[in-house]
């Protein structure tokens, strides 16, 4: 089984967004998916309770804290049969649930809104999950993710700037498209809807799904890149 978490201690970087697809995105390769949900709110739950039972199946999980009366290690069974185990990290993670989920990770997803104000408020968490042993010594793979990206800025300077700085290298972008907005709002995701619904966000995604699978993604130099944001209109929501 591969683990991969999505987090990022600031709220509002879209992790439930990028956790949701990418689930859908092993499940609708007939790979069995688990995608647990750490955050309090169910955000990533109440959307697998809403999921049609046409989709491809996906076993739900939650690891949010206990409350009273709630037996948290059953909550939290994974089928043995899960091949990959998504974990939607809530906002502000710290302490021993954070190095709860660390220590089930293979593979770290840190989505980021390009802006100045979210790169300052990620920067310190990536730093320090880079040098955690697990990271240092390869057994943990990390990969950052710009998400909600602007039609108008696909390629953000000063997030490429930090990203090299660290001797990392930006994975996708994700551009800020209604299109995984509506899938939610049904229960779905990219993923389920047919191919030319959403070939421009599949082709994005595609991406991460390989990076977390360890294939190696077929990926276009910087102005290929923003050369595709760049033909798919923005839908504010």
């Amino acid at each position: 089984m591969n683990t991969t978490l999505v987090i990022n201690p600031k709220g509002g970087s879209g992790k439930t967004t990028v956790a949701i697809n990418l689930a859908s995105a092993f499940a609708a390769d007939n790979i069995a998916t688990t995608l647990m949900d750490y955050d309090p709110q169910g955000s990533s739950f109440h959307w697998l309770r809403s999921r049609s039972p046409q989709a491809a199946r996906i076993h739900g999980a939650n690891g949010a804290p206990a409350r009273f009366g709630q037996l948290r290690s059953f909550e939290m069974y994974v089928p043995p049969e899960t091949q990959q185990l998504i974990i939607d990290a809530p906002a502000g993670a710290s302490g021993v649930l954070l190095q709860e989920m660390l220590d089930r990770a293979h593979c770290i997803i840190v989505p980021v809104v390009p802006s100045v104000i979210d790169i300052h408020a990620t920067g310190n968490f990536i730093r320090d999950l880079l040098s955690g042993a697990r990271l240092r010594s390869g057994e943990v793979r990390l990969a950052v993710v710009a998400n909600k990206v602007r039609v108008s800025m696909p390629a953000y300077q000063p997030l490429l700037r930090f990203l090299d700085s660290l001797e990392l290298k930006l994975q996708a972008r994700l551009l800020d498209s209604d299109v995984y907005l509506r899938a939610a709002e049904a229960g779905l995701s990219i993923f389920d809807y047919e191919p030319n619904q959403s070939v421009a966000e599949r082709k994005q995604f595609q991406p991460i799904v390989e990076w977390v699978s360890g294939e190696p993604a077929l990926r276009g130099d910087l102005a290929e890149a923003v050369y595709e944001v760049r033909q798919i209109r923005r839908v504010s929501f």
